[in-house]
């Protein structure tokens, strides 16, 4: 029976609650936001298989998977899906790819309340529903157990996700299946969907409405200053960049990740899905050649599987093969989980007794001037220090 002592130890996958014959387990919202497994001891029938199938507890490896991926830049020649997309819109290709084939694609979508779901998809006009990044845990619901139907069926199916949630599948299917297919992310780590629910309320209480549509990689500043925007029923609109939008300024200050996350066991080489997909920061500083703001992705090929995916859509892409270890030096996240700030409790006691705006004002503004010159002092500092230490290697080495 599976017991949550240590949250860190809980990704959230929901492969326990998929994989339960009984329906014993439910998933309870904690005051972080976050759901966790609780098991009703009376209809508990002690089967095991909740454990078994838990990629904390046991941790998802497959030796056919490359121990270095094919590393590549790459981008979807259809300018438009390209610039809808949060970096080069390869994921809509190979969806396509999927649909064409008549097979099913999974991926987080958001419900009616922009709630952010994993959804299936078997038509070509729904998959806008699940392009582009959401920066917030999506529920997986019972996907595992539809993707499993599907494939007993014999149909494709691409199912998509961030890397623990691959592995929950892959541990609640607990065989190879020919005609799956998984691509997980370059994942930052996932926000509370408590605190995004209070920030949609603080921005509907500012605009008066209901929000319409929400972009959180809306590329009208350029792929590199992407903005948060979102479209209300009133016809007012919102959008702010990276920097200034009190959300995006606060998940990528790490304040509000699901604690698994900062001990993440999957950001790491070898991969778990058979391609990854993320964006290609740094592009620019190897292939100028290559960048134009409008979004290059980062295409991790980590299977025998991943070759075939890319052999099948590779007409549709402009391809251009990498080096792995420049990758990784722009996008830490590859192989490393981020990292815990120290404030973050203070975030959560705050977040539950505060009002929100206290909260945006405290934790995820802007930096202030003087703020900002503390961090290009500690910047320089940096610089130089590093700077030093390869003077010195050098002088060693003579």
């Amino acid at each position: 029976m599976i017991e949550i002592i240590d949250k860190s130890k809980c990704s959230g996958c929901k492969a326990c609650y998929n994989i339960c014959p009984v329906n014993c387990i439910d998933m309870v919202v904690d005051e972080e936001g976050f759901w966790y497994p609780k098991v009703d001891e009376d209809k508990c029938i002690q089967c095991g298989l909740c454990e078994k199938v838990c990629p904390e507890l046991n941790i998802y490896e497959d030796d056919k998977h490359f121990v270095t991926p094919h590393t590549f830049a790459a981008w979807n020649k259809n300018d438009k899906i390209r610039r809808v997309s949060s970096s080069g819109g390869i994921f809509t290709i190979i969806a396509e790819w999927i649909i064409s084939n008549e097979g099913v694609v999974f991926g987080a979508g958001y419900d009616e309340n922009f709630n952010v779901v994993h959804k299936e998809i078997i038509t070509e006009n729904d998959l806008e529903e699940l392009r582009g990044s959401k920066y917030v845990q999506s529920d997986i619901g019972e996907s595992y157990r539809r993707a499993k139907l599907h494939l007993k069926n014999n149909r494709l199916v691409l199912f998509t996700g961030n890397p623990c949630q691959i592995a929950g599948l892959y541990n609640y299917l607990d065989k190879d299946y020919p005609n799956l297919y998984t691509s997980d992310l370059v994942c930052h780590g996932v926000p509370s969907p408590k605190v995004f629910d209070k920030y949609k309320e603080y921005l509907e209480d500012k605009y008066g409405s209901k929000i319409k549509t929400i972009s959180f990689r809306d590329k009208k500043h350029g792929w590199k200053t992407f903005s948060l925007s979102t479209k209300f029923s009133n016809g007012k609109e919102y959008s702010k960049n990276l920097k200034e939008d009190p959300f995006l300024l606060g998940f990528l200050r790490n304040y509000y990740l699901r604690p698994s996350c900062y001990a993440c066991l999957y950001s790491k080489i070898p991969r778990s899905a058979d391609i990854t997909l993320g964006d290609y920061w740094g592009v620019e500083s190897r292939y100028p050649e290559l960048d134009n703001n409008m979004g290059v992705s980062l295409l991790l090929v980590n299977s025998e599987k991943g070759i075939f995916l890319l052999e099948s859509i590779k007409e549709g892409l402009e391809i251009y093969e990498s080096d792995l270890e420049h990758a990784i030096k722009h996008n830490p996240c590859i192989i490393k989980p981020v990292n815990k700030p120290k404030d973050r409790d203070k975030f959560f006691e705050d977040f539950n007794n505060k009002e929100f705006t206290n909260v945006i004002k405290k934790y995820m503004s802007p930096p202030s001037f003087f703020e900002k010159q503390i961090i290009f002092a500690k910047r320089g500092i940096n610089f130089a220090r590093k700077k030093a230490k390869n003077i010195l290697s050098r002088d060693d080495k003579s």
